[in-house]
């Protein structure tokens, strides 16, 4: 009613919020109550925490006189572009190092390829932080530099003037002599061209000086500086794991100035850990919505005879799958039966998840959004609803279940006469582990439909392997490129063999019909430099090691043995491994290169885990097309699109690899907290100027043991340029670690 309305407004009182000058002078002179955020947020007296979530506001006009200038003057973004324009400048995606804080790559993204120029020193690197874009200046010549071999950490000091002495002491570790093989273009940053920062976790560095307020924060990724805070919690925030915002970096501070976001929880705790590690890693991990959830199948669902009309009914086969223990969302299941004309039929049976995700709709966007399922230990994050990934979509056993199969016609040497792909509904047998497989195969006596068909796929996977030996299947998991620490199963292997070659089926089908949208997977070739740490590695040994091409490289890495040294070949993998490049996504019209190089294959794709990964949804879209079986969509057929969509699934492919390590890690970690001091032997992976790197390999862990500075050589090592990048020595005295 009017006389609610005229109460409502006598008893409301209206407030104007603005960090803007002219505004608030402008409503004072209006009548209306009028503060900045800070004033507001002062005046709520029962809420003095609040004060610490304020944006620390970078007014440069008001910087004090006499502050010292730490850093250059960032120049304009029309100067910066003018510059771009004219070649003063060039500009790339700023790349921090893990290793060494006075050290930085800017990745320089030019017509013809990418090429990296290397800034060295504080001033140099003028304030950038990871993954910004910024405008570089590039040095003459005879400035350029090497990338360091020493290992350089921000520590914790007591205040900025230390923090200064020691960067002075640090910098000076950075000229040394080098080979002059390896010097790479150099620059200094002069401008940001775009900022990319985003919420960092981390915890407070609390300042030594009794009730200060200003603290610093140190971030979990090392690639971050460390950022000062204003806050009124510091004892309460102390040992917890926090979340702080970046505001702004004056030329006038050592650190960028933010302030305090969120409180995660205690360090170390299981639950506060891995959240920070899926926030660190950009891992989409919420609970799916009510508009993604109401686009899944009404409960109780089944299989209705308008479905049966449209798909081929397979369930008369002996089909079965075969995963590690405990696994819920399985993607694949196999056959394999003789015919009549004495050839055997050999069936890929992949989970039809397109069938139930539509394109467009809420579903479908999280799930590209997503890009994969996350699998943490002891948690698993994932890329669609529980309802499909371990129930519809899951090729479970003595259940019917939509699939989309991949039958082939093969002689007995294993040779492909015809292919054929549908849409089709299958009732899997069996859902057996590795070991109960690998059990079936191996028994004497059992000769059941499953276990015939099991000998035939094994038989079958032998043969195929063989063909395709000189590959790095040994050599890398097929899907991640990690090293394979443990013994791989026969079974392990009969499952990849024909997993990898529905894949290749697939990727020749959808390039053939779509040649210009077709979403493939690459593996590009590494450049001849990549290898040299390998080579050198071996050639300490007395060993050789080719690398003209991926069969090269493979037979070398099968002769590299050391009857005295039974663990070189296993070290010399792992470094081959990271001499690789990262295999992606890409569309087949953006891209002229398709050559898998891991896998030796002119061609390849994902289509055998849509439940994980959604490049394969997009693939069985494609390949439904092709068929006949369903319609295209606008979005299927733009290439650009497809390339967008490729970049988010690379990036997302990538960030779910690395927070897998960082779980496994931190549970390693757990594993030893209460374990005192273990003594095991260590070998060492690389040398660096004042640090080894070493691996344990009955933990297979990683780390870096820094030298004591007075230490000028030790006793097993010797140093020079031609073996400091790397060489395997085994070690005669144990490492402690505690």
């Amino acid at each position: 009613s009017s006389a609610q309305n005229d109460l409502l407004a006598k008893s409301t009182l209206v407030i104007l919020l603005t960090n803007d000058r002219k505004n608030k002078e402008k409503a004072v002179e209006e009548g209306i109550t009028t503060f900045t955020c800070e004033e507001y947020v002062k005046s709520l007296t029962g809420h003095p925490e609040l004060m610490d979530r304020l944006a620390c506001l970078n007014d440069e006009e008001n910087e004090i006189e006499s502050s010292k200038i730490v850093f250059p003057e960032h120049l304009p973004l029309s100067k910066l572009q003018q510059g771009i324009k004219s070649g003063l400048y060039v500009q790339g995606t700023f790349r921090a190092s893990r290793d060494n804080y006075l050290e930085a790559t800017v990745w320089i993204h030019g017509n013809d390829q990418e090429r990296e120029v290397i800034i060295q020193g504080l001033k140099h690197l003028n304030r950038a932080v990871h993954e910004d874009i910024v405008a570089v200046e590039l040095l003459s010549k005879d400035a350029w530099a090497a990338p360091s071999s020493v290992v350089l950490l921000d520590d914790e000091t007591k205040n900025e003037e230390e923090d200064i002495e020691k960067e002075e002491e640090d910098q000076n570790k950075l000229k040394t002599s080098v080979n002059m093989a390896m010097l790479r273009p150099t620059g200094r940053v002069v401008g940001i061209i775009k900022r990319n920062w985003r919420p960092y976790c981390g915890m407070l560095s609390k300042s030594h000086i009794k009730e200060a307020r200003r603290h610093l924060f140190t971030p979990a990724d090392r690639r971050i500086p460390r950022i000062r805070i204003e806050t009124r919690q510091a004892s309460i925030l102390e040992g917890r794991r926090i979340i702080v915002a970046i505001d702004g970096w004056p030329k006038t501070s050592r650190y960028p100035n933010g302030h305090f976001v969120k409180n995660l929880g205690a360090a170390g705790d299981k639950e506060t850990e891995t959240e920070v590690l899926l926030l660190e890693h950009d891992v989409p991990h919420q609970p799916f919505s009510q508009a993604v959830l109401s686009f899944l199948p009404q409960m109780p669902w089944s299989i209705s005879d308008e479905d049966m009309k449209q798909r081929e009914d397979l369930r008369q086969l002996c089909v079965c799958s075969v995963d590690p223990p405990g696994c819920t969302d399985i993607d694949d299941a196999l056959h394999c039966r003789e015919l009549e004309n004495g050839n055997l039929e050999v069936g890929v049976h992949i989970a039809d998840v397109s069938h139930f995700i539509r394109p467009g709709n809420a579903l479908d966007q999280e799930s590209a959004k997503r890009g994969t399922t996350v699998y943490l230990c002891e948690k698993r994050i994932d890329m669609v609803p529980d309802l499909l990934s371990s129930n519809l979509c899951s090729l479970r056993s003595n259940v019917d279940r939509f699939a989309f199969s991949c039958i082939w016609e093969m002689n007995q040497n294993a040779e492909i006469l015809a292919t054929r792909f549908t849409k089709s509904v299958i009732n899997s047998k069996a859902s057996l582990t590795y070991a109960e497989a690998q059990m079936k195969i191996d028994s004497a006596t059992l000769k059941d439909d499953i276990t015939t068909s099991l000998r035939g796929l094994n038989r079958l996977a032998k043969i195929l392997k063989k063909h395709r030996k000189g590959t790095f299947s040994d050599l890398f998991s097929w899907e991640s490129y990690e090293p394979l620490f443990l013994f791989c199963r026969e079974t392990n292997s009969m499952v990849e063999e024909f997993m990898l070659l529905a894949n290749i089926s697939v990727a020749q089908k959808i390039n053939q019909e779509f040649s210009e949208h077709a979403l493939l997977r690459k593996h590009p070739a590494p450049p001849p430099s990549n290898y040299d740490i390998l080579v050198k590695a071996a050639k300490s040994k007395g060993l050789e090691i080719k690398t003209d091409c991926a069969k090269s490289l493979a037979d070398s890495l099968d002769r590299a043995e050391s009857p005295s040294f039974p663990y070189l070949n296993t070290l010399l993998r792992i470094l081959a491994t990271r001499c690789m490049m990262q295999a992606v996504y890409f569309c087949s019209g953006m891209d002229s290169d398709f050559h898998h190089y891991g896998l030796a294959s002119p061609i390849y794709t994902h289509f055998t885990s849509p439940i994980r990964r959604y490049a394969d949804i997009i693939v069985h879209r494609l390949l439904a097309v092709a068929i006949g079986v369903d319609t295209t969509y606008p979005d299927l057929t733009d290439k650009h699109k497809l390339a967008e969509l490729c970049k988010n699934l690379n990036f997302r492919h990538k960030m779910a690899q690395y927070a897998q390590r960082a779980s496994i890690a931190f549970h390693t970690q757990l594993f030893f907290k209460n374990k005192g001091e273990v003594s095991e032997e260590a070998y060492i992976l690389f040398v660096r100027k004042n640090a080894i790197v070493v691996l344990i390999p009955k933990y297979g862990l990683e780390g870096t043991v820094f030298f004591e500075e007075k230490a000028k050589t030790n006793e097993r090592l010797v140093f020079n340029d031609e073996v400091r990048l790397a060489f395997f020595c085994k070690g005669k005295k144990k490492l402690l670690f505690s």
